[in-house]
């Protein structure tokens, strides 16, 4: 007789040796998770209305396209046109001369009045400032423009008004040239120097007390002090200021756009003006993007040249 045992199947031991999460991995996964939820409408924004419309941007310079009809392949011959057209280069001047006077001016208008306020004003008086000078910057640059032309307008404007009851007689603000061009300038310092004049309040702010005092000590004050401390210790702020000042220079439309439309004759016209009358007057898209890539290079190039002279002029405390 044969002893038959019945075996029964072994139990299965749980395996202790994989690695369990903690609740710190847990939390952060779950963190990661949700910064991810909460970046997706920038990013996705960025994406669709930034990203994509400079590429789109890029590619269109190449191409001819009157929106009407299909691209057609132009290579490289919209920038060959650039070169060639005494619009473009009158533009490109008016706009040089625009970038040096509006940016000179700025610097100097905001680091005097920051220079002013931080040094002899009260502070109630300084907090009360600061609005005052940043306020015009959140107006509409088109609405200011448009109170300006009324404001200086030949005819009926109120300051040639003034002027006519005092005997002086009528100035042509916008109907000529240089006073025209003088005028863009001005209002556009007006309206853009409060935040540069912030950047230097930042900046005056930082500089300890302790080397004013020991430079007093020494004999040194009022000119000497802002030559030799000032300056030098303000320049981090002053590549700052000048670098974001001459990246929004270049790039001016609203004002010379709204008050004079480019004229008298060409003589407020700017590099933006031109793109635009491309585009949308002459339906001429490929070659108003090739003007923007060429804007581009030109924002690039004055950036990295700034930045590079900065290794000689900008001292780091």
């Amino acid at each position: 007789m044969t002893d038959i045992t019945a075996t029964t199947p072994a139990r299965a031991v749980p395996d202790n040796t994989a690695p369990q999460e903690d609740a710190a991995t847990i939390l952060r996964r779950k963190e990661k998770r949700m910064a991810a939820v909460f970046l997706a409408p920038t990013v996705i924004g960025l994406g669709l209305f930034v990203v994509v419309p400079i590429i789109a941007s890029v590619v269109l310079a190449f191409f001819r396209w009157d929106v009407i009809t299909s691209p057609k392949w132009a290579g490289l011959d919209n920038f060959h046109s650039l070169f060639s057209d005494p619009t473009l280069r009158s533009a490109f001047a008016n706009t040089i001369f625009f970038v040096v006077t509006t940016v000179i001016l700025q610097l100097a208008v905001a680091l005097g009045l920051a220079v002013l306020v931080q040094g002899i004003m009260p502070r109630w008086l300084q907090s009360t400032l600061r609005s005052v000078f940043f306020f015009p910057i959140i107006l509409s640059a088109a609405s200011v423009s448009i109170i300006m032309s009324y404001l200086f307008n030949q005819q009926f404007g109120l300051v040639n008004t003034y002027l006519n009851d005092l005997g002086l007689g009528s100035i042509p603000w916008f109907t000529n040239g240089f006073s025209a061009q003088v005028m863009i300038i001005l209002i556009y310092v007006w309206q853009n120097f409060g935040f540069t004049f912030l950047l230097f309040l930042g900046g005056l702010a930082s500089i300890p007390r302790d080397v004013y005092e020991a430079s007093s000590i020494d004999g040194a004050t009022g000119w000497r002090q802002f030559r030799h401390i000032t300056l030098p210790l303000l320049s981090p702020t002053t590549l700052v200021a000048s670098v974001m000042a001459i990246i929004s220079a270049l790039q001016i439309f609203d004002q010379p756009y709204v008050i004079t439309q480019g004229g008298p004759g060409n003589s407020t016209e700017t590099v933006v003006m031109v793109i635009y009358q491309d585009a949308f007057g002459q339906l001429q898209f490929g070659t108003a993007s090739a003007i923007g890539v060429l804007l581009t290079i030109v924002i690039m190039l004055v950036t990295a040249l700034q930045f590079r002279l900065s290794r000689r002029f900008v001292y780091y405390s």
